[in-house]
């Protein structure tokens, strides 16, 4: 079914009860995973039927021998790592049960995407993310009150005293921000305002300050494909926080993702569609190729995922909270970055792009394009944020992220239902009228035009005309939803027709002390 001719008061999504009954690993999967964990002197940890995932552990001549690999470690100038060598087996008992195999390469995947300023210019400005928010009049009258944000990150930390310090210096009432460990990560921050610190509060401060109503949960998952992977399953299926969106500003260019990390990652982010969880992206911030040596163009993963909203870079300007000029943010004649986007080798043509001009990726694939939407990204017009004990200036496509995370919390509070996946409404007649159009400025590899495009997708947002697009029936010209698979619908208008996914899910085998399976259900399975 056609999900944006839904408004949102018609959509019905899956709890997460109902969705692990319904769609969670299947029984006989798990007992299969057991049998073959006892068969090999594996031991089985952590199982989780909605996510789909068995943890394992074994010594490291155990796991390489039952996989059929050799683990290794080497070094490089980034520090010691551990990886294989080989082609991993699996017994023909697990073939459909297990889909991934995950944790065995444990070198950080992914980077977190903001800019600090250098020396200020005397052209440049910033603002702190309340003003940028009326700049995209978010709904009046909204706080995100009764909404919970998580906030996946894979380093760095936070100091409650330097929260509780930039809150007051705003004059904004502090939200509160709770810290949950995925796999052993913590909450450590480390000190350096350079370093993932900056990442972690910023985070926080952005959201927090434009939804002060609402609770922050910060999800500390170790960067690894296991440990990423592992964050967003938690958050989804957190039976205690129950968040509504997720906000991810790590991510990294689409082709150093390892495949079955990628499935696994793509397919958690399918599921979120399911049960009603908006997940937005930062698009990257070094422009069209997205840092790849070379030069070749490329888009970063997890936005380029057809089930997130993808969130792109502006430089914004202001005056008072009046936009007097946007354009796309590109600072990479400066060594300041730009904003990514561009078109997936990965994942093909969502059916809610189709007509919307994506141009062909490098390859000629006729891919998913990024980003979806964008905010004010540039660190010349950036975020005024406290990082480690001291007030600075951050930008980046991670700064956009969890302002718009904050937007679809005081959506979600006004609407009193989930917004769930946003990116069939974006696309839809009403939702293409929702934004600031920015037309001007290129990222390095594409340029702005009217209408989407791999630069800023359909521009920065008008939060009170989005609103009124989620509140109102769509007309003729909306796009399908379920990205690849037109077939797939992610809501539906009657709870006992809910929507099934299409594909086995993915299953992951993590490190030696925590390995992992994903048990994957067949089409209509559950427990």
């Amino acid at each position: 079914m056609r999900l944006g001719r839904l408004p949102a008061s018609r959509r019905v999504y899956l709890s997460r009860e109902e969705f692990a009954g319904r769609h969670g690993a299947r029984p006989a999967d798990l007992e299969a995973v057991r049998r073959f964990a006892r068969e090999n002197d594996l031991a089985v940890g952590q199982v989780s039927v909605g996510g789909r995932t068995v943890r394992l552990a074994g010594s490291a001549g155990t796991v390489g021998r039952v996989f059929g690999i050799e683990l290794e470690r080497w070094r490089s100038p980034a520090g010691s790592y551990r990886t294989w060598a080989g082609r991993i087996t699996l017994p023909e008992a697990l073939e459909g049960a297990v889909v991934a195999v995950l944790g065995l390469d444990d070198r950080p995947l992914a980077k977190p995407h903001f800019r600090r300023r250098a020396s200020p210019g005397p052209a440049e400005v910033s603002y702190a993310p309340p003003t940028i928010a009326a700049a995209y009049d978010f709904p009046p009258g909204t706080t995100g009150a009764g909404q919970t944000i998580a906030i996946l990150e894979l380093g760095g930390g936070f100091f409650p005293q330097d929260l509780a310090a930039y809150f007051a210096e705003l004059g904004v009432a502090a939200p509160s921000v709770v810290a949950v460990s995925v796999d052993g990560a913590t909450n450590a921050p480390t000190g350096n305002p350079d370093g993932s610190d900056a990442e972690v509060e910023l985070d926080i401060e952005v959201a927090g300050s434009v939804a002060a109503g609402a609770e922050i949960v910060v999800y500390f998952a170790p960067n690894t494909d296991s440990g990423f992977l592992d964050g967003v399953t938690q958050a989804l299926h957190d039976p205690v926080h129950r968040p509504s969106i997720l906000s991810i500003s790590w991510g990294g260019p689409e082709s150093t993702w390892p495949a079955g990390a990628r499935d696994a990652l793509n397919a958690a982010c399918e599921d979120a569609a399911v049960m009603g969880v908006s997940i937005l992206v930062a698009a990257g911030d070094d422009g069209a190729t997205d840092g790849v040596a070379g030069g070749a163009l490329t888009v970063d993963f997890p936005a380029s995922s057809p089930y997130v909203t993808a969130c792109g870079g502006t430089r914004l300007t202001l005056r008072g909270t009046t936009i007097v000029g946007e354009t796309v943010w590109n600072e990479l004649a400066s060594g300041e970055g730009a904003t990514g986007g561009g078109v997936s080798e990965a994942f093909p043509l969502p059916s809610f792009q189709a007509g919307v001009g994506v141009p062909e990726a490098p390859d000629g694939y006729a891919g998913r394009g990024v980003p979806d939407v964008a905010g004010d990204a540039d660190p010349t017009t950036g975020y005024r944020v406290r990082v480690d004990g001291r007030s600075t200036v951050v930008g980046g496509t991670s700064a956009v992220a969890p302002l718009w995370a904050a937007l679809v919390a005081r959506l979600n509070q006004a609407l009193e239902t989930p917004a769930g996946f946003l990116n069939p409404r974006l696309y839809s007649l009403q939702g293409r009228a929702t934004f600031h159009d920015i037309t001007r400025g290129g990222n390095g590899g594409y340029a702005a035009a009217p209408g989407w495009d791999p630069c800023t997708g359909w521009g920065s947002p008008d939060g009170a005309r989005l609103l009124e697009s989620l509140r109102a029936p769509a007309s003729s010209g909306s796009a399908t939803a379920g990205g690849s698979r037109p077939e797939r619908a992610v809501g539906t208008t009657a709870p006992d027709r809910p929507p099934r996914p299409t594909r086995r899910r993915t299953s992951s085998v993590g490190t030696t002390r925590g390995a992992e399976a994903h048990a994957g259900p067949r089409e209509g399975s559950g427990t």
